[in-house]
């Protein structure tokens, strides 16, 4: 019985003793706070903030970067489009100078055919005549440029370059009546030549 209630003893004492360590240990990690050391809790969220904000730094880099790229990628579209209708001009233009300078003889041509002859010689060549002049109507289709229809059209100023004024009652009003010289355009917008014509009434 002595034995038995020694050890019902010792239970107590055993109990606070382990109670007495617990405190001590508390009170050392309050001792630790209290001298100005910061948790693991405390310390992660200053590095889980650090990086947030350094990645928002890095997103706002490249989204400035991205603006720069989309701006020069515009900016060298709009270049490539101006340098290519500057090309284009500088081509219609050298192009329509090229054919005006060769129209005079394609008139001189067409005088020639409208000639009647009865020779068989004559004949001949009128026929080699007018295969050099498809020859140069082909090549003019080939370069956009084809003649501008006037005969029995409304006189436009635009086309046509009225020289004659008539009074027939075969026409309308302000209608073309007779081609004096043919007129050429290019790709239906600029014209290389206007037309001589001679309008009615």
């Amino acid at each position: 019985m002595k034995q038995l209630a020694k050890k019902e003893k010792n239970i107590p004492e055993n109990e606070e003793y382990e109670n007495t360590e617990a405190a001590e240990a508390a009170d050392e990690n309050d001792a630790d706070n209290a001298s100005g050391e910061p948790d693991e809790d405390i310390e992660t969220v200053i590095v889980e903030d650090a990086e947030k904000s350094e990645l928002d730094e890095l997103k706002e880099k490249l989204a400035a970067q991205e603006d720069k790229y989309y701006r020069l990628a515009a900016e060298y579209d709009n270049y490539k489009k101006r340098t290519q209708r500057e090309k284009d001009a500088r081509y219609a233009d050298a192009l329509i100078d090229a054919a005006a300078g060769i129209l005079p003889v394609v008139d001189n041509l067409e005088r020639a055919m409208q000639v009647e002859v009865e020779s068989e010689d004559a004949k001949k060549v009128l026929e080699g005549i007018a295969m050099v002049m498809k020859q140069l109507n082909d090549s003019f289709a080939k370069m956009n440029i084809k003649p501008i229809e006037a005969l029995g059209k409304e006189f436009d100023p635009n086309l046509h370059n009225a020289v004659m004024h008539i009074e027939d009652d075969e026409y309308g009003e302000n209608i073309v009546a007779e081609e004096l010289m043919k007129g050429y355009i290019y790709k239906d917008e600029r014209v290389v030549r206007h037309s001589m014509v001679k309008v009615a009434n």
